[in-house]
Formats: C-alpha cells, sequence, structure tokens
C-alpha cells in the first residue's frame, strides 16, 4: 500500500464498477486463450509434421481453420451487443458456450491426432482428416467466442477514464498466458510420448473451462429486460459497414493489415518444425520460441504505447515494425548454414517485436479514423480485426503449402545439389516473406505522407487498446 500508484503496472485500470480484484479475476479467460492459442500454432504443429510425419500442407490447413472462424468475430461482437434476454445477460452467454466449445474441441484433439498421424488402425477413409478438423474448429470457434465477448464485457464493466487502460490489461494477460504456457507445456513434452501428449491437452482443457468459469463467475450486473424490449428492432450490421467503407482511408489501411499480418504469419507453422527438422531442436526446446514470440510481442506493445503516448505517427511506427520483421526474417535464415541456435532464437524474438508493433500501431490508426454517421469505432477495429485474422488464416495455410512444395522440388535434386536439402522449403517461405513486407512498405506509403507531420498531444496518456479484438 505504500508504493507509489505510478509504479503498480495497470492500477489505474480499477474503477468503482470494476474493482481490480474482479478485473483481475475477469481477465483469467485471456490467460485460457493464450493457453489455447499456445496448443493451436506452437505445440501441436510441431508434434504433428516431426513426431506424427504428417505431411505440413495438411497441418497448415488444419492450423488455419479456427483462424479463418477469426473474420466472424466482428459479427460475434455486434451480436453480444445487441443481444436480448429476459434476465438481462449479453456477454455471459457467448463467454460460456465459447468455454464449452474450447473444452470440447482439446479434449478430443490428442486422440484426433493420434488417427490423423497413423497411430490407430482404422478402415474409415479421411477418419482422421474429419477428426482433426473438427478438434481445431471447435477450439477456435470457442477460442474467438470467448475472447470477444471477454473484451466486450470487460469494457461495458469499465469506465471511459478507465477502459482503455482495462482492454490494455487484459492484452497483457494474453501474452502473459501465452509466454507461461509455452514454458508449463514444453517442460511437460520434454519426455514426449503420446500418452503423455493425451494427459497435456486434456489437461489443458480441464484448466481452460476452470479458468473460464472463475473469470465470468457474476461478472455480469443483471438487469431483466421487458418483453417490449426485446421485440424491438435491432440495428442492421450492413448499413453500419456501407458507412465504413465510405469515410477515410480505409480501403488502404486494410489493404496494408493484409498483406502486412500476411507476411508475418506465413511462418506460424513452419519455426518450430524448422527448428526440430534442420536444426535438431527438442520439442521442449522449440515449445519454448512460443515464449520468446510473446516477450518480443510484449516489448513491442510497450514500445508502441511509449512512442504513441508521445505523439508519434502510427503509420511510422508500423513501418518500424515491417523493418524489425525483416531483420528478423534474415536471422531465422542465416540460422542454417551458420548453425547458430542463438540467431535462430533472436529471430524469433524479433518477429514477435516486429508483428506486434505493427498490428498495435495499425489498431492504433484504425482506432482513430474518421467514419461516417452510423460506423462507430467498433465497427472499424472489427474490420481491422477481420482484415489481421484472415490474412493469417491465409498465410498459414501458404506457409505449409510453400514449404510442401518447393521442398519436394529441391529434394528431388532438380535445382542442383547446393539446394537439395530440406531446408530449401523453409527458407522460400522465409524469402517469401520479406519479400511482402516490402510490398506491405509500399502500400504503407501513401498513409503516411497523407497523415501529416507528428502531432505532439497536448497531455501525454497511456496507450489504450480500446476493443482490442484479437
Amino acid at each position: 500500500m505504500r508504493i507509489p500508484q505510478r509504479f503498480i503496472p495497470f492500477a489505474d485500470a480499477a474503477s468503482d464498477g470494476l474493482p481490480m480484484g474482479q478485473l483481475l479475476r475477469l481477465s483469467l479467460f485471456q490467460i485460457s486463450v493464450g493457453m489455447a492459442s499456445v496448443m493451436l500454432l506452437g505445440t501441436l504443429n510441431r508434434v504433428m509434421i516431426v513426431e506424427l510425419s504428417v505431411p505440413a500442407m495438411i497441418v497448415a490447413f488444419m492450423i488455419a481453420l479456427p483462424v479463418l472462424i477469426a473474420p466472424f468475430r466482428a459479427l460475434l461482437g455486434f451480436r453480444s451487443d445487441t443481444y436480448r434476454s429476459a434476465i438481462g445477460w449479453k456477454r455471459l452467454p457467448y463467454i460460456w458456450f465459447g468455454s464449452l466449445w474450447q473444452f470440447g474441441g482439446l479434449a478430443i484433439m490428442p486422440f484426433a491426432l493420434l488417427v490423423l498421424g497413423g497411430d490407430v488402425v482404422h478402415d474409415i477413409p479421411f477418419a482422421g482428416e474429419v477428426l482433426a478438423a473438427l478438434a481445431f474448429l471447435m477450439t477456435g470457434l470457442g477460442l474467438h467466442m470467448t475472447q470477444t465477448a471477454g473484451l466486450a464485457l470487460a469494457s461495458d464493466r469499465a469506465t471511459d477514464e478507465t477502459r482503455p487502460r482495462v482492454v490494455a490489461l487484459l492484452y497483457v494477460m494474453f501474452l502473459v498466458g501465452m509466454g507461461v504456457s509455452a514454458l508449463i507445456i514444453g517442460g511437460l513434452l520434454a519426455d514426449f510420448g503420446n500418452l503423455r501428449l493425451i494427459r497435456v491437452v486434456q489437461g489443458a482443457a480441464v484448466v481452460g473451462i476452470a479458468l473460464n468459469l472463475i473469470a465470468l463467475w457474476k461478472q455480469e450486473n443483471v438487469r431483466p429486460m421487458s418483453r417490449e424490449e426485446r421485440a424491438a428492432p435491432r440495428p442492421l450490421f450492413r448499413d453500419a459497414w456501407n458507412d465504413f467503407m465510405d469515410g477515410g482511408r480505409a480501403g488502404r489501411l486494410l489493404a496494408c493489415v493484409f498483406v502486412g499480418t500476411l507476411a508475418f504469419n506465413m511462418q506460424d507453422v513452419l519455426l518450430e518444425p524448422y527448428g526440430g527438422e534442420i536444426l535438431g531442436l527438442s520439442v521442449s526446446a522449440t515449445t519454448y520460441l512460443t515464449a520468446l514470440w510473446a516477450i518480443g510481442a510484449l516489448l513491442g506493445f510497450v514500445w508502441a504505447g511509449a512512442r504513441l503516448a508521445a505523439g508519434s505517427n502510427p503509420y511510422r511506427l508500423a513501418g518500424g515494425g515491417i523493418l524489425a520483421g525483416i531483420w528478423a526474417f534474415s536471422l531465422v535464415i542465416f540460422a542454417h548454414p551458420l548453425q547458430s541456435n542463438g540467431l535462430f532464437f533472436a529471430g524469433a524474438a524479433l518477429i514477435g517485436f516486429g508483428g506486434g508493433l505493427f498490428a498495435v500501431s495499425t489498431l492504433t490508426a484504425a482506432m482513430t479514423m474518421p467514419t461516417g454517421s452510423t460506423a462507430g469505432r467498433g465497427l472499424a477495429l472489427g474490420a481491422w480485426g477481420a482484415a489481421q485474422a484472415t490474412a493469417a488464416g491465409v498465410a498459414i495455410a501458404m506457409g505449409g503449402a510453400l514449404r510442401d512444395w518447393i521442398g519436394m522440388i529441391a529434394t528431388s535434386g532438380a535445382w542442383g545439389e547446393a539446394l537439395n536439402t530440406p531446408a530449401t522449403g523453409y527458407s522460400f517461405v522465409y524469402h517469401t516473406e520479406i519479400g511482402l513486407l516490402f510490398v506491405t512498405l509500399a502500400i504503407l506509403g501513401p498513409l503516411v505522407r497523407l497523415s501529416g507531420p507528428l502531432i505532439q498531444p497536448e497531455e501525454s496518456r497511456p496507450l489504450g487498446l480500446a476493443d482490442f479484438p484479437t
């Protein structure tokens, strides 16, 4: 109590309507979402490719399935905004059913993967592919539903003054959940085996639903609605969307977000298998890559917050994130010929830093972009999230497909002895990402010019990621 408030992180996020104890308890849903994200994008793709010998193309499409659901987050948020029930709940039903979907997907996940990898004998065609796709879809749907409704609930309970800091705290908790879960899961899978995989994944399912139950308990203020209120017509999503696209520089910003996210995310399904297959790292060691990525993203968030609070142009900061990404992929590429694990881990951390800086900067630009009369800030951020999530899903599928295709040609000897190595497929994807980052810089350039010089605010205030959609 004697420590000055300015030395306590997010001490100013609490309010009378949302005390710090309830806020920290509510933030547990972000821990469960971060844990599920580590399982989907980190541990399981490495296990499928290296330990279960599943082709990277199939793995990439499996990983992309839950990500491609994310464009519907804008619709999910819109529906939870306008949902009407007799007892007055709007957000809690979405959090609850999202938790059930997430639990169910992770519960059947390990068995589906064992069938997919051929460890279980069966006579049903494509049983492994269908079961794995179902498990990934269920987990992804639950993840996105839980996070969208949870962020909206936190925004509802916060005041106008504390809302930016509340959502920023929830974003940090998401990164903390990813980092801590990666370390724990990596340690548990150090001695890999099929039975150990089942225990770890199903244990994550149980922990996730337990965290979400604790998070949502008595969090939403209940106000019963009358029959007339429930029967009143709801606003149309189509009208608000058309109004948003008619105003500002939305089209170019969304194109920049799409291409930039495509560039940063093609490696999502390949980085851990690259460490295992090319550099000879263990399952435990490659799982730590997710922790490094989360630390890098958190540093990018902190840097963006400090610069934006000082009045920096968000488009210029986004350009800085792109340049960091170019350096990051260069380090990853050179890790193989130099046989340097240090370069590889540094590149993974720098990918997180550049991606986080780019995401936060473009999100801030979306928050401040002028819109029409019916399109609000929530729709602008929903469009940002849809562009980012769709690009992430496409990038993951493209990364795996390109790695398999190029790797097959290279290892056949068609391009000579120098390229006859499994590393060629991975390297081609990383070089493609560098090229896409330069394309993103070209798209971003006019936005930097049209946004004018840097403007110093009259009062410096902390960065707020209000209604952060992903």
